[in-house]
């Protein structure tokens, strides 16, 4: 698959990129000589193409760091950049991630954290998992503007749309993308939303939007694309999932699904959200939360099945996205029986006759992974 980046190639940057780098260097007072840039770029993006921009300076030993977001193809398709840029701005002035230091055409140019990424390893780390669920907690905590209702079943139904817009004949009929605008209310009617319940939500809480500075041990969430109002149980859940994913390997679209947490690791987790408001949860408020957090991994299944259709139409980021989310949805249909159960009043929400259609493809997957 080739690699688009906007403009980026060979560590040649747009112009439009080094009139802003040039302006922000003036104003630091740095004294920037464009030959002295050098461009990194940083694995594991796989909706932009992320770069960490450096040049000396003239009374420091430490070089100037910034990055740079170069936004990826299509991403119009999954949420308003306008309405992800005010979110970062606000996110900023609430102490929340890195500062926007500048925009041009196609990305912009922010703070650079001095923290590092959290890598795949770190999720399971029970100290660094408390320290994120505490700042989980703290984000969820976070009044924003706008609307503040769920954006989860009308962002579904959206890029439902997109994907049947978008497909061949042959995929349409292997991801069953006919059938899941049922599968979409069955879980909306199905799934608890208590609106005490509802919190401004990350939403994609993988390992590489984590940062941590390992010697004060300040947890920083990053990347707020996918960011709006949601059940906490649903960032619980995309969390947990994440937990069985390494974009840094040479099969960065398989999660295997065999490492996710078991119940005492989602136990600790949402005891460690709970207790850090101060307060110690009792044992059925954490029952609660980890029950409600699995029934909603079967919509982040979903969710980012549709993201992996979509994508593999409209981005050139080097990443098997149609794996991916042949994986997603493969993981909905095997463990939705687990978790909803199969009577007929979920199988046809509407109401209806008809049964639900598995793909021969999809059916297969699951049977082979039953079997195993």
């Amino acid at each position: 698959m080739a690699v688009k980046t906007n403009g980026v190639v060979d560590g040649i940057l747009p112009e439009e990129l080094m009139k802003l780098l040039l302006s922000l260097a003036t104003k630091w007072g740095d004294g920037l000589d464009l030959k002295n840039l050098k461009v990194h770029h940083l694995s594991g993006a796989m909706t932009n193409e992320v770069y960490r921009i450096s040049w000396p300076t003239k009374n420091e030993n430490v070089p100037r760091r910034v990055l740079v977001r170069m936004y990826g193809e299509g991403v119009d398709r999954f949420f308003n950049r306008d309405e992800e840029i005010r979110t970062f701005e606000c996110l900023s002035k609430k102490g929340q991630g890195p500062k926007l230091l500048g925009q041009f055409a196609n990305g912009r140019v922010e703070e650079f954290i001095h923290a590092r990424t959290l890598s795949a390893e770190d999720l399971r780390d029970s100290e660094i998992s408390s320290l994120i669920a505490a700042k989980l907690r703290e984000f969820h905590n976070l009044d924003m503007p706008g609307s503040k209702n769920v954006l989860l079943w009308d962002r579904l139904r959206k890029w439902l749309n997109e994907a049947k817009g978008l497909c061949s004949p042959e995929h349409l009929k292997e991801f069953s993308l006919g059938n899941l605008d049922k599968e979409i209310s069955l879980l909306e009617k199905e799934l608890p939303t208590a609106s005490h319940d509802i919190a401004f939500c990350h939403n994609d809480m993988q390992y590489g939007n984590i940062m941590i500075d390992d010697k004060t041990k300040a947890v920083t969430i990053i990347d707020y694309e996918y960011g709006g109002y949601n059940p906490i149980a649903y960032d619980f859940a995309n969390h947990f999932c994440e937990m069985t994913a390494n974009y840094h390997t040479d099969t960065p679209h398989i999660m295997h699904f065999n490492t996710y947490p078991v119940l005492e690791e989602r136990q600790r987790f949402v005891h460690a959200y709970l207790s850090s408001s101060g307060n110690q949860p009792s044992d059925e408020e954490v029952k609660k939360l980890v029950d409600e957090s699995e029934k909603y991994t079967l919509a982040n299944h979903l969710f980012w099945g549709l993201w992996g259709v979509i994508s593999a139409y409209v981005n050139n980021i080097e990443f098997d996205y149609m794996e991916y989310a042949r994986g997603r949805f493969k993981q909905y249909w095997l463990r939705k029986p687990e978790l909803l159960g199969a009577s007929d009043d979920l199988l046809h929400v509407d109401g209806s006759a008809e049964p639900i259609h598995i793909s021969p493809q999809l059916l297969d997957d699951i049977t082979c992974t039953l079997t195993m």
